[in-house]
């Protein structure tokens, strides 16, 4: 990776199955920034006491759910070396919970809970694969040939890419209270999008909300020597957004395609 982006930083995320001695190590030789999850012990229960009994303390005077973060230098018994723990401490109608990571992220000891939600934003990547699986159907490779499932998967991809282009170009977030979305934490996060959700649902539209809300629509098709007409209903509850995509494409400026051969 690194010979060929000789410019890009590499970054190591894991959930605590992969917090292990040899990941810590390997990563460390090899220059990696990594936050692994990491299995709770008895010492580390013992120093996020505090944090955990102010955090149930906060809910039972406010009760507002509580999200709280520290940070300590740790060296477990089988580490050859102290590294860095970040704590995270919850507390809300449901109970209490309690996670810890291990990181070796230069703004870790700094923001911790903005590197507790990056190490959660792993999730994204495994989104990205469901929507490819289970959106767009990629597991439909039932043709016995290899070639032919080959080409059913390039088709695939290509609907997945096509959507993704989509949905970034016509995307309409709403204005995040602190300006920046990408800082928002806890319920900010949560209530933010939710409200994009309702006010923007194709920009971030999983592929079955664009097929809900703009493929899987009853319509007239007529067509003539001169053109084709697609009729949609006028009490049709989606033409705003079915405009909006319109809209966009027919903007974009034509491109020539010069074959060659």
């Amino acid at each position: 990776m690194r010979a060929g982006w000789r410019a890009v930083g590499v970054v190591g995320r894991g959930v605590a199955g992969f917090g292990k001695p040899v990941m810590f190590d390997v990563c460390e030789r090899l220059g990696v920034e990594y936050t692994f999850g990491l299995p709770a012990n008895a010492v580390l229960q013992r120093r996020s006491a505090d944090l955990l009994a102010e955090a149930v303390r906060g809910w039972e005077e406010t009760q507002t759910p509580q999200r709280l973060f520290t940070g300590f230098a740790y060296q477990a018994g089988s580490w050859p070396v102290r590294r860095w723990v970040i704590v995270k401490a919850e507390a809300n109608a449901q109970g209490t919970n309690r996670r810890f990571l291990v990181s070796n992220r230069p703004g870790a000891s700094v923001c911790p809970e903005a590197t507790y939600d990056e190490y959660a934003m792993r999730g994204e990547s495994e989104n990205r694969n469901k929507e490819l699986k289970c959106g767009v159907g990629m597991d439909r490779l039932s043709d016995h040939r290899f070639v032919a499932n080959l080409f059913r998967m390039v088709l695939h991809a290509a609907a997945l890419n096509l959507l993704v282009r989509l949905r970034r170009e016509i995307a309409d977030p709403p204005p995040a209270p602190a300006g920046e979305a990408a800082t928002l934490a806890g319920t900010e996060r949560k209530r933010y999008q939710n409200a994009r959700r309702r006010r923007d649902p194709l920009g971030e539209g999983q592929p079955a909300t664009w097929r809900l809300l703009l493929i899987k629509v009853a319509a007239s098709v007529v067509v003539s020597c001169r053109r084709i007409v697609v009729r949609l209903s006028g009490s049709w509850p989606n033409q705003n957004y079915f405009e909006q995509v319109r809209q966009h494409v027919c903007r974009r400026p034509a491109v020539a395609h010069i074959w060659t051969g």
